[in-house]
């Protein structure tokens, strides 16, 4: 397979699954791609019913193209990140890894349109975060839940408000931003710079007023990050963490016992936003993203120098502060099921705390006049009255 065929084919797989993730490519299994969060085996008409290690080593090559660091990285470390661009079609985010001696491929596609606050209903308190001089915003989440999308709509408000200078750090760069009020400056992992700890030290150094971190994976860039806020820049990046409370319990951890004290004096001062999203499976098709956000408080600061406390958990000052534009992922998967968005079977999956929800959806169908309750048939026990004498 040429580099032209595999154009072709992905081209043809994106016009057989246009609102398609992902597209994978497995030893053992047909050609595949991701809608809705399902595999399924995608355009068969090519010819490939079950994919050999020639095909993937192939397709492997063609996706590297000439890039030497891809490739070093792919033959001594097992697995590379990579980006491909399909011509006037699309943009991929790749990742190449090796199992049991063959190759697999996985392809995040990335939307070519930088998309906006508005265009993905997001919460509209996040425009507060494009509007803060200073301090570390994290959006937080599993793999594939939206957080890079998530931070190039805050930066993409950025652009749109705001003539600063910008530095991103990516792997690889996703959505490439226009030069709008704000000046971009786009650098990418292994091309530009090593490390994200050495490409946010380099940034300092460049003026920027926003600088976007791709992932805060080690303590070192962590430390830096809040050097970078203390000092008046606005620092984005990103936490594979479920929830608010459990992202502040990940930096801290990420230091030695003795550096807790003042990281958390450090973290209290500098931290402004913490944004988790979940993706759930939207009525019809589709998903619909759930967020927990947390902003900065006094209650907030205190519990992370002190650790939360019976009446000072993060999870309350969320829910006391809704009508600051804060929320908890209970109160947002409520909303959903509300607005006839999600089911009943999907919001209890997804909650952090069952029992809340459960008590939030009766309470709406209760509203609706639906019954809260499969408990019918009940009826006084005569008998029992009259030999108790009731």
């Amino acid at each position: 397979m040429r580099r032209a065929e595999l154009d072709d084919y992905l081209l043809r797989i994106l016009d057989e699954n246009p609102t398609a993730s992902d597209v994978n490519f497995t030893v053992g299994k047909p050609p595949q791609v991701e809608v809705d969060g399902l595999l399924k085996p995608a355009y068969m008409d090519f010819g490939i019913r079950r994919l050999t290690p020639f095909h993937t080593e192939t397709i492997a090559l063609n996706l590297v193209g000439e890039d030497r660091r891809g490739i070093q990285h792919l033959l001594t470390t097992g697995s590379c990140d990579i980006s491909y661009y399909l011509p006037g079609r699309a943009r991929f985010r790749v990742n190449i890894f090796s199992q049991r001696g063959t190759y697999s491929i996985a392809m995040r596609q990335l939307p070519t349109k930088i998309p906006t606050i508005e265009e993905l209903q997001l919460p509209s308190v996040l425009k507060q975060v494009a509007d803060e001089k200073f301090g570390m915003a994290f959006v937080t989440g599993a793999t594939g839940s939206g957080k890079t999308t998530t931070l190039a709509a805050i930066l993409n408000e950025v652009n749109a408000r705001h003539p600063y200078h910008v530095v991103t750090l990516e792997d690889p760069v996703e959505y490439v931003h226009p030069q709008l009020r704000a000046t971009f400056n786009q650098r990418e992992l292994g091309l530009d710079f090593d490390t994200f700890a050495n490409g946010l030290r380099a940034a300092l150094r460049q003026a920027p007023k926003v600088i976007l971190v791709g992932e805060m994976r080690d303590r070192e860039t962590v430390e830096i990050g809040l050097s970078a806020a203390e000092t008046g820049h606005l620092v984005l990046s990103t936490l594979h963490t479920t929830d608010a409370g459990q992202s502040v319990n990940r930096i801290i951890g990420m230091f030695e016992l003795e550096e807790e004290r003042l990281v958390r004096i450090r973290l209290a001062d500098a931290m402004k936003w913490i944004i988790s999203q979940r993706l759930l499976p939207r009525i019809g098709g589709g998903r619909v993203a759930a967020f927990e956000i947390m902003g900065n408080s006094l209650r907030v600061q205190e519990s992370i120098l002190h650790g939360e406390a019976e009446g000072k958990s993060f999870y309350e000052m969320m829910e006391h502060a809704e009508p600051f534009g804060w929320t908890t992922f209970d109160a947002s998967i409520s909303r959903l099921y509300e607005q006839g968005k999600i089911t009943e079977e999907t919001a209890l999956a997804y909650a952090s705390k069952r029992a809340n929800v459960m008590r939030s959806i009766d309470r709406i169908k209760s509203a609706r006049g639906e019954k809260t309750t499969n408990i019918e048939g009940l009826k006084l026990d005569r008998e029992y009255q009259k030999t108790f004498g009731f």
